[in-house]
């Protein structure tokens, strides 16, 4: 660690002094010079005021898990000082404001402390109160430019796309960032040991979110209806999705929207108006986060048993209750298995980055109404808020929506009665029809007790066997989702279970463990309910880990409860605290249990 581009710095400022815009511009500078580079906003639920952290990580080798260490801190929030100076590494650096005198307390002999008078240069070039705040993130961009050898070229052609429309607005940036670089490049040795230097390694990638992404898979998969209620982390997502619509989505000769998106009331009523409209044949859509799935449970049951298609995007937040809105977790994952009272199971897909948030919003649209059921689509936080790198999407011209079994007029009229539930194939799955369509498709959508032809009921055996093709439906549905994605190494005896964000800092393990003399498979589950190879690989490890950002260890329960494997045979690894899991704590806790085992 800690080398050409190999390192990783991070900022300390206070909320809403608008250090993002400097964070992306250093971030993005990196990127278009070639080099892996991904970043971790670590924010306060409050509007401002509170402290504020952005993580950017530099890896040739593209690892994309939080750093094991930070080389350099930008330090601009006194009261942070402490923590923010103990989290050095030793030989590390402290980049901080010296226009105003820095506690001799917190000096550590260990660290090179640099001090770069952002606020009174700032003061001093420019005149409104509010550009002195917010240019000041803009000078240490400028000094951390000539301090870690990012291409001054490249950050002011970036300044110049964001705000060429805006002469004075281009004019101060560009003033701000050279005075920062410039300050640095006269008072320090520049550059550092550890610093960039151009590569080739983001060619076709792009730096992207998950929620962004997640509202492209919804756009590219036909969906035309959203409702929602505004929650942390999930609402960019939506918000996303209505600038997607209002540029693919007009008509253009009427200029009258193909869409409707709704703010709903509450996060109930959103879940009705995503069932309303997915009853109706559209492809319907809400996203949320753990408060939200906690208040959809009603419809949620509804529409397991009515069987209507809906898609619900889960930006998994810290909990209990309101718990901690802007820290990430993967605690709702038998919440969302069995969402709702009585025997209920649900599809869930699990994204590990923005590329398979676009990718299974799209899959989860079309199981949704292969199987006519909910489906989830479990993101994160840290998956659906920081930018990633991943490859370019494409576009497909040839995709064609998968609506399931949905009888028109003309294939209504080939049959001699219309049955609702009626399990005509023997893969659970009834055709359904769309309201207006016909007459003879016409039946009762009910949540209350139905028979196999949709007529109410409260006869034992009829109910049961609606209940019981239901779930041989959701059994269909696991031989058809995406299969976990297993990587091995030749004599591996140790086995890895994860899913979702946890990849990251897995596959970084995995390597770590390999030059520790320890060799391991690793499965990332993709979707739930579980395919078949789930328990297959369950069965091959004398010592097999479960990897998940929980307290509970959910992941280990659901594996329980669906595969029958036994509970204590599986070692939980768990991090709850609401932070990424870096890779060092997997390895720890990993080789610590080894090491006791073998001793």
């Amino acid at each position: 660690m800690s080398g050409i581009n190999d390192f990783a710095f991070k900022s300390a400022t206070v909320n809403g002094t608008g250090s993002a815009s400097a964070n992306t511009l250093l971030m993005q500078a990196i990127f278009r010079m070639g080099i892996p580079v991904t970043g971790k906003n670590i924010f306060p639920s409050n509007i401002q005021g509170l402290p504020t952290w952005y993580e950017i990580r530099v890896s040739h080798e593209g690892f994309t898990a939080r750093p094991p260490v930070i080389d350099l801190i930008v330090a601009l929030n006194p009261s942070t000082y402490p923590q923010d100076i103990a989290s050095l590494r030793p030989g590390g650096y402290l980049m901080y404001d010296s226009s105003w005198p820095l506690d001799p307390k917190l000096v550590r002999d260990d660290v090179t402390i640099l001090g770069v008078p952002l606020g009174q240069m700032c003061r001093e070039a420019f005149t409104r109160d509010r550009d002195r705040t917010l240019l000041r993130n803009i000078a240490y961009a400028g000094a951390l430019a000539a301090l870690l050898q990012i291409d001054m070229a490249v950050i002011e052609q970036m300044l110049t796309e964001n705000y060429g429309r805006k002469k004075s607005l281009l004019e101060a940036n560009h003033r701000a960032v050279r005075m920062g670089y410039d300050y640095a490049r006269r008072h320090f040795d520049c550059p550092l040991p550890f610093r960039c230097e151009p590569m080739n390694e983001t060619a076709g990638a792009v730096l992207m979110d998950g929620n962004t992404a997640c509202a492209l898979g919804a756009l590219y998969a036909g969906a035309t209806v959203g409702a929602w209620y505004p929650i942390t982390p999930s609402t960019s997502l939506m918000d996303a999705f209505k600038e997607f619509c209002q540029e693919f989505r007009v008509d253009p000769d009427t200029k009258l929207n193909r869409y409707c998106i709704i703010q709903a009331e509450d996060e109930l009523a959103a879940a009705g108006m995503v069932i309303g409209a997915g009853w109706m044949g559209a492809r319907s859509f809400t996203c949320t986060s753990g408060p939200g799935i906690s208040l959809m449970q009603e419809f949620l049951g509804y529409a397991y048993y009515a069987e209507i298609p809906g898609v619900f995007i889960n930006v998994q937040r810290a909990g209990p209750a309101t718990g901690l809105p802007t820290r990430t977790q993967q605690a709702d994952l038998l919440t969302m298995a069995y969402a709702s009272h009585g025997d209920t199971k649900h599809i869930i897909l699990f994204p590990a980055d923005p590329r398979e948030c676009f990718t299974l919003t799209v899959a989860a649209f079309d199981a949704a109404e292969r199987f006519q059921t909910p489906v989830f689509v479990a993101s994160d936080l840290d998956i659906g808020m920081n930018d990633w790198m991943m490859p370019r999407l494409t576009w497909d011209d040839g995709y064609r929506p998968d609506r399931g079994k949905v009888l028109d007029a003309a294939a209504l009229e080939q049959v001699k009665n219309f049955s609702r539930y009626l399990d005509a194939d023997g893969d659970g799955v009834a055709a359904r029809t769309l309201p207006g369509v016909s007459g003879k498709g016409a039946y009762f959508t009910r949540g209350s007790g139905h028979d196999k032809h949709g007529a109410y009921t409260e006869d034992s055996a009829a109910y049961a066997e609606v209940l019981d093709r239901i779930r041989r439906k959701l059994e269909t549905a696991a031989h058809t989702l995406p299969k976990p994605v297993i990587s091995r190494q030749d004599g591996a005896d140790v086995g890895i279970v994860f899913l979702g964000s946890s990849e990251a800092p897995v596959r970084e393990a995995v390597v770590r463990l390999r030059e520790h003399g320890v060799r391991a498979d690793a499965m990332r589950i993709c979707a739930f309910p579980f395919a078949p190879e789930v328990r297959e690989f369950l069965d091959r490890y004398k010592t097999l880990f479960v990897v998940e950002q929980n307290r509970d260890a959910q992941l280990r329960a659901l594996l329980t409860i669906e595969t029958g494997f036994p509970r204590d045979q599986m070692i939980p690894v768990l991090d709850f605290a609401g932070q990424p899991m870096t890779a060092d704590e997997l390895v720890t806790a990993m080789s610590t249990h080894l090491a006791g085992a073998s001793a």
